[in-house]
Parts: structure tokens; sequence; C-alpha cells
């Protein structure tokens, strides 16, 4: 072939090149401006539904950044209660927000982008969501989204009914797909033992003034209007020492004001498990908090309901000795015991526009 040929062969591959890349540029332009418009447009309702997230007191340690193309998420430590020292609980709740950020973007058909504790400089930043490839919810899902309104911390009575066959199974591994663990517990001596190490813990927990102190901090009356705390509604009323028998012991709210308006009693739990990370560092108690949300919805979804345990694992003494006693292959990040229950109300949450921070925390 002439020179000449050769040379407008070349040109013509050139400009097919130039015209496939600019191409795929333009492509990544309206993927990018599609991304900044969803989130401008929806970022409200993906952070309300990321703050209906269980927190250690109801305390919503959380704030929202709004981006041009992602929503950042960052722990409040004026938020953080007093005896979680090192910010465990805290992160664990920002992990729970996490997931129900990831679920809201799911619910517009598309994958979450997730970056994981992006800034190792600001400590206080979580994650930050953008919008990734389309695809559409599947029905776990779509049950899991609608169950987010009435999913709550259970401390009333639960009723008799068992669990729905192959839940437990279920849950297990919505916390394996979040990289962690949830260990049941057996009837027996696995049990026996738990019990009494977590009823020693609420006995110490009961008797310090600190503790006293902090929980008055984050209680609510029947006629108040917080938006943040433990109200009256969701506090089982009776004296603290009387525990049930199979039912872990339940941290004093009440403290014999007269407050807890659910009623006590009722049927022990169907269950009792113990979320479990491989590590103990602040990745790990983030995916430990998005575990918890991912499998407390889908129980939700089944009208199953859980009283999450935090008193006894606030000591790392006690945290140790639940892993040994119970041979627990990983670090103890939450108690929970299941059973099915009347839903009751909801606690009430901050308002989208008081958690937000356009300008960052």
């Amino acid at each position: 072939m002439a020179l000449t040929g050769l040379m407008t062969l070349s040109a013509a591959r050139d400009a097919r090149d130039a015209a496939v890349m600019n191409r795929s540029e333009d492509s990544l332009t309206v993927s990018a401006v599609k991304q900044s418009h969803l989130v401008a447009r929806h970022a409200e309702y993906l952070i309300a539904t990321a703050a209906r997230a269980p927190s250690v007191h109801n305390s919503q340690p959380w704030r929202f950044r709004v981006g041009p193309r992602a929503i950042e998420l960052w722990c409040d430590p004026r938020r953080k209660v007093r005896h979680d020292a090192i910010g465990r609980e805290m992160l664990i709740s920002c992990g729970a927000a996490l997931f129900g950020l990831r679920l809201a973007v799911r619910s517009l058909g598309y994958q979450p982008a997730v970056d994981l504790l992006p800034d190792r400089s600001q400590l206080r930043f979580m994650a930050r969501v953008s919008i990734g490839a389309a695809a559409p919810m599947n029905r776990l899902e779509r049950q899991m989204l609608a169950a987010v309104p009435r999913r709550h911390t259970h401390r009333g009575p639960f009723t008799a009914d068992p669990l729905p066959a192959g839940l437990l199974a279920g849950l297990q591994n919505d916390a394996l797909l979040e990289g962690a663990t949830l260990a049941l517990v057996d009837d027996g001596l696995g049990y026996a033992r738990l019990a009494r190490i977590t009823a020693a813990a609420a006995r110490r927990g009961d008797l310090d003034p600190r503790a006293r102190a902090e929980i008055r901090r984050w209680t609510r009356n029947a006629v108040s209007t917080a938006r943040d705390g433990i109200p009256a509604t969701a506090l089982a009323a009776g004296p603290a020492e009387h525990i049930q028998h199979g039912r872990l012991p339940q941290r004093d709210f009440d403290l014999r004001r007269g407050l807890a308006l659910l009623p006590p009693g009722g049927p022990p739990p169907a269950a009792t498990a113990v979320l479990l990370t491989v590590g103990d560092r602040r990745a790990d108690w983030l995916r430990a908090g998005q575990a918890l949300q991912r499998l407390l919805l889908h129980a939700a979804a089944d009208w199953v309901f859980a009283s999450l345990h935090t008193q006894p694992l606030e000591n790392a003494i006690t945290r140790a000795l639940i892993r040994h006693q119970l041979a627990l292959p990983g670090n103890p990040q939450m108690l929970l015991q299941f059973g099915s229950a009347v839903s009751a109300a909801s606690t009430a949450r901050r308002p989208p526009g008081e958690v937000t921070d356009p300008t960052g925390p």
C-alpha cells in the first residue's frame, strides 16, 4: 500500500478513536450530571431515611453534608453519650445510619458507591456515598425499606408467636454480607453464662451515679416534644431488679420516676444473639452498625423486633469476658434478643434540616 494510503488509513483510525473517546467523555459527563441531579433532588429523602437508624439512647450522633455528587456522613461527638469513651457505640450508630443511606439510594434504582473512612486525617468523617450503577431493588430490599418507619428498639413485652421459619438464618446472612457475624446463643449453658455476666453489669451500671445522670439526660416524659432521646412510650414499667426469666436485664431507664408507659412481663424472647466483628477498630464498628440496621430491618419486615443490650458491652473487661465465656469467634459489638411483638410507636427523629450541614461539620 502506498504511503499516502497508509496515512489516510491512520488518519481515519485516529478520527474513529477520537470519536469513541469523545462519546465516552460525553457519557461520563452525562453520568456526572445525572448523579448530581439525583443527589440534589433526593437529598432530604436520603437523609431522612438514614436518620431512622437506631442509636444509643436515641442520641442520633450523626451529621450529613450534601456535596455536588455525594452525601457525606460525619459523626457528631457533641451527641456522644458520656460512657462511650472511645466512641465505639457512636460509630456503630453511624454505621446503622450509613446502611439506611445505602438502602435509600437503592430505592432510587441505583447501587450506592461507598467510600468508608475516606480521609483518615478527619476522624469525624465516616463515609461518602454517591450514586453508582443502575440496578433495581430486589424483593427483600423493598420489604426492608417499607419496614424503616416501624423498626424500633423493643423494650416492651413480646408475644408467644414463633419466629418465621428461616428468619434467623436470613439474619445471619445479613450480618455476613456486611462483614460481621451474628452468633446465636443456645438456651442452655451459653445463655446462663451470658445472663449471669449481663446481670452483674446491669447492677454495676444502675448504681453508677454518672450512668444515672446520663439516663436522665436522654429520657423524656410523656408530654415532651423533643425529637431525640427515649420517650416514655418506649420505656417498660416495673422495677428493674425483677428480671424476667429468659430475658436479659434491660437498663433501668425509668429510675423510679414513673415515666414508663410500656407494660412489663410477657413471654420471653424467641432468640438471643451476639453481633460480632473480627476486628475491633473504627471500620469494624461501622461495619457492625451496617449489619445491625440490615438485620433489624429484615426482622421488622416480618414484624419481628429486637431488644438491644449495650450496657454490658460498655466495659472492655466485660466484653472480653463475654467473648471468652461463650467462646465467640469475634469481638462482641451488640447483644440482641428477638421476638414477635405488637409494634410500639417509633421514637422521634430530628428532621433532615437539623442534621444537615451544607458547609461541613
